[in-house]
């Protein structure tokens, strides 16, 4: 859920327990501008997929265009069958196995991919655990997953506090690797999110109490776990095994694209940025050496959390630009995903 605190402190405060740190262009980060063939991708699927995917919208409204986006490739896009069959696990963000009950999801998203050879599930971390106990929830659940033989089919997809779970994991625990294709971050807080550092661990503790909840509160380590001096200092320690590939989807929404109930953590980091989808800022989101597939024009919530499909009231109240189409952009990630772990030989 949203972290916020009361103003007045700046969101980052003055400190000299960092990481040497410096802001470059994406390229300079190692990251490679993949944005005009996802575009493609993504394209060809919101097209095809008319009538029976839900909140659709044009492509250039799904999609956020920033600086210069390379040209796309011309090639075709394969809509049929996937032949590699893809597994995404899907490590969700903070608190949610407290509120999971409550929103009660409907399965678009994994009964829409399977339709085209695709798998879309859940890895169950503890809602409110710092990133190192969940990673090695992820691990064990790794471990247990049957995937058959020949080439790794397993994506793991980190979403908010998620995708720094997920690093964690494949840092931390090098006997999943072999097992695991690719590592992607949807809205990742890769690098951390501002509003932790004005946020404590009771009020995120408070989610224990919400209507339906089940979670307890774990070694009570996420919102620290989400603090930009945190994650900062754990990149810089911990590169990436560069034999798992590495995929970011940014939120980056239009102002008018964030729900009402989301305007005031916005606005707030905005004081550092106001390119932020609510929760991150736009750069946090990035994980280093990755691919960059794409920005999106959603809120940190409705690129995952289908809040008013299933509360239409709270819907027309407060989660007032919660429509996307989560089912097409999972397809176009997946499809993007495969075509480029075949051309990398992967």
């Amino acid at each position: 859920m949203a972290l916020s605190a009361c103003a007045g402190s700046p969101l980052v405060p003055f400190s000299t327990d960092t990481p040497p740190l410096i802001l470059v262009p994406a390229a300079q980060a190692g990251v490679q501008d993949k944005r005009g063939r996802f575009r493609e991708i993504y394209c060809a699927v919101l097209a095809a997929r008319v009538g029976e995917v839900d909140d659709l919208r044009p492509c250039d409204d799904a999609l956020t265009r920033l600086g210069t986006e390379p040209v796309g490739t011309g090639q075709a896009v394969p809509l049929a069958a996937s032949r590699r069959h893809l597994v995404a696990a899907l490590v969700p963000g903070i608190g949610y196995d407290c509120f999971a009950r409550w929103l009660q999801p409907p399965g678009t998203a994994s009964a829409h991919v399977r339709k085209y050879g695709y798998e879309l599930q859940a890895i169950k971390v503890d809602a409110l655990s710092g990133s190192t106990n969940n990673a090695r929830q992820i691990r064990d659940a790794v471990m247990a997953m049957d995937l058959g033989p020949g080439a790794p089919r397993l994506v793991l997809v980190g979403y908010s506090k998620g995708t720094p779970d997920v690093l964690e994991a494949i840092v931390n625990h090098p006997e999943i690797r072999s097992r695991v294709a690719a590592v992607v971050s949807l809205a990742g807080a890769v690098g951390g999110s501002p509003l932790a550092n004005e946020a404590e661990q009771y009020q995120a503790d408070l989610l224990r109490h919400f209507p339906g909840a089940t979670c307890d509160s774990g070694d009570g380590g996420a919102v620290a776990s989400l603090r930009p001096a945190v994650r900062r200092a754990w990149l810089a320690q911990n590169p990436l095994p560069a034999s798992v590939a590495a995929y970011s989807v940014v939120t980056l929404p239009q102002p008018e694209r964030i729900s009402s109930i989301l305007r005031s953590s916005a606005d707030k980091l905005g004081r550092i940025d106001p390119r932020n989808d609510s929760q991150v800022i736009f750069y946090d989101q990035v994980i280093p050496g990755s691919t960059l597939l794409g920005y999106v024009n959603a809120d940190h919530w409705a690129i995952v959390v289908p809040i008013a499909r299933t509360h239409e009231r709270i819907g027309s109240l407060f989660v007032t630009q919660n429509a996307y189409p989560r089912e097409a952009l999972i397809e176009a990630v997946l499809r993007f995903v495969e075509e480029d772990l075949a051309a990398r030989g992967k």
